[in-house]
This record gives structure tokens, C-alpha cells and sequence, in this order.
């Protein structure tokens, strides 16, 4: 699986989501990231081996402490791919906004 496919596939589930963005509040454990889920520690690790093979995230090691960090890198190449279509949707709501002004001109 190509890397921005990767990206996608771990952005497609809200709990990951949710565990980015408190990571983008600084780093965290494992049973700091678990406790706002009715998940257990063990799904939470599941969550971050898929956010982790995605390269959104970092785990190190201090003692027994293995804090994720969230990695911005994919999470940027994944907003230019979608700021192609953005740039495509915009134009064409201009046209369409644009037709709808013309022809609710009051007639002469």
C-alpha cells in the first residue's frame, strides 16, 4: 500500500483521529491516550501500530515509558493531495454561484 493510501486508511477511524489530536497537544502513553475511550490499553496499542505504520507518529522509550509523538509529515502530504480537488471544487462553486446570480436578475 502506497504511503498516502496508508495515511488515508488510518484517518478513516474517529478513535485515531481523536488520538492525533490530543498527540497534538504534546506526547503521551498509552494510558493517558486510552482514558477519554471505553477501549482497553490493548486496543489503544492496536490504534497506534496502524497510526505508527502510517508514519503518523513516533514511539520512543524513556524507562518504561513509551510516549507517542505525533509526526506531521504524512498528515501534510495527505492536505496537498486533497488541496488539488479543493482548488477544482472552489472554481466550479464560483461558476455555479455566478449562473445562480444571472438568472435571478430581475428580467428587463
Amino acid at each position: 500500500m502506497d504511503h498516502l493510501s496508508q495515511t488515508f486508511s488510518a484517518l478513516a477511524d474517529p478513535t485515531r483521529r481523536a488520538i492525533l489530536a490530543h498527540l497534538s497537544l504534546g506526547e503521551a502513553s498509552v494510558k493517558e491516550l486510552s482514558q477519554p475511550f471505553a477501549i482497553s490499553a490493548p486496543a489503544i496499542t492496536r490504534h497506534l501500530k496502524v497510526l505508527e505504520s502510517a508514519g503518523l507518529i513516533s514511539r520512543g522509550r524513556e524507562a518504561q515509558w513509551r510516549p507517542a509523538k505525533l509526526e506531521a509529515a504524512p498528515l501534510k502530504d495527505a492536505m496537498d493531495w486533497v488541496a488539488q480537488y479543493r482548488a477544482h471544487w472552489e472554481a466550479r462553486l464560483d461558476r455555479l454561484e455566478a449562473y445562480l446570480q444571472d438568472i435571478q436578475k430581475p428580467a428587463p
